[in-house]
């Protein structure tokens, strides 16, 4: 019996393989001669470096780069050997979590950084990246990050724009001549899933501009400027549409990807099945086990456990799903390929005693072995019928 394990990570506890090996030892309580396989999981979003880099032989690199405060920070990504493709999470660079919540300014956080791990990577021989855009702190359309790459920003005295949304209000034109040359020989697959477009009433200043720290008269100045971005921009590069969804997402970094010359923006959960290459493991699978922190309605709407579930069911596999917790509404996930969810904590227990990574694997292990078991029992009986 082969068994395929794809756990997403369970955030605060455990990351996507160290959730999977912990499914894996149980079964191998009972079993230790079963075929497992733990691949990893992720969906573009947060744990999506570690996951892959855990999940592939990759390498983590630690550098420093200027932050949303344009102050030094210390931030991490992955380059994956096999394939020389960079993972990075613009979070890690310029993501909320970076700015104390007393200090958010979108009129000036930029995403400098972001090109600077970019810039790194390709300096490291990488020329595929995957990157993963949530959890954004900037709202200035990527422009810190063009920056950092080469790109000129300038105002009409031809001089550098400064950093932040506030900078576009001055932008008069992109020079390319300084461009990082390596970038022609690069593939960007962004990660983003998000539909809004760069502005307006669904656009990046609109609906994320205000936990950002923006008031009503920020979001007002930063839509009209960006749309003067925008248009400016395409002009330019005719695939830096600003009408794409999508490219609202990160405060606009999405759009900003479109001008770099060869980026597409996907679904990241689609990116990751096709890097990782689960199908090629799922086509003589006799079951697949995945999950995530939570189980509930919201992840039938294509998070990373639906997306395995989807890929297993081309196959007829049936699927089990293990969550930390399980919500009533996740019967949802009955509709999207998940044919069975159990929830792993055993008895009531604190949010804090659940999430301690030990007691989380011993939950995932004990959980896993008895659903491997009540398999097992129903195998044997339907060969005695």
């Amino acid at each position: 019996m082969k068994i395929v394990i794809a756990m997403d990570s369970l955030k605060g506890s455990l990351t996507s393989m160290e959730a999977g090996m912990a499914a894996a030892a149980g079964i191998r309580k009972t079993d230790e001669k079963a075929d497992v396989f733990v691949r990893p999981l992720a969906d573009g979003g947060e744990g999506t470096t570690q996951a892959l880099v855990q999940g592939m032989g990759g390498s983590f690199q630690t550098i420093t780069v200027t932050g949303p405060l344009k102050t030094p920070v210390e931030c991490q990504y992955g380059i994956l050997e096999e394939t020389h493709m960079g993972v990075l999470e613009m979070s890690a660079a310029a993501g909320l979590t970076l700015i104390p919540e007393e200090s958010r300014n979108p009129l000036t956080a930029t995403t400098y950084g972001v090109g600077e791990m970019i810039k790194d990577a390709i300096g490291k021989g990488c020329r595929r990246f995957l990157v993963g855009i949530g959890g954004s702190g900037t709202n200035d359309g990527g422009a810190g990050m063009l920056q950092a790459l080469g790109y000129e920003l300038l105002d009409k005295d031809g001089k550098p724009i400064p950093f932040g949304a506030k900078g576009l209000e001055t932008l008069c034109r992109i020079e390319t001549s300084h461009v990082l040359p390596e970038l022609k020989e690069c593939q960007f697959l962004v990660a983003c899933d998000v539909t809004n477009p760069l502005c307006g009433e669904r656009g990046c200043s609109a609906v994320y501009g205000p936990q950002k720290g923006a008031d009503d008269n920020m979001i007002a100045q930063m839509d009209q400027w960006l749309s003067h971005y925008g248009k400016l921009a395409k002009n330019q590069f005719p695939d830096a549409d600003p009408e794409k969804p999508g490219t609202g997402a990160a405060g606009g970094l999405g759009f900003a990807f479109l001008i770099l010359p060869n980026a597409e923006l996907k679904s990241g959960i689609d990116i990751v099945l096709k890097e990782t290459k689960l199908e090629q493991d799922l086509k003589d699978a006799d079951l697949l086990i995945t999950g995530e922190g939570r189980l509930d309605s919201q992840t039938a709407m294509g998070k990373a456990p639906i997306g395995a579930a989807k890929l297993a069911k081309k196959y007829d596999i049936p699927v089990v799903a293990l969550g930390g917790s399980v919500a009533r509404d996740s019967a949802v996930c009955n509709e999207s390929g998940i044919d069975a969810l159990f929830p792993i904590v055993r008895g009531p227990v604190s949010l804090k005693e659940a999430m301690e990574p030990d007691a989380a694997k011993a939950n995932l292990s004990d959980t896993a072995e008895q659903v491997y078991r009540l398999i097992q029992s129903c195998r044997k009986v339907r060969k005695g019928l």
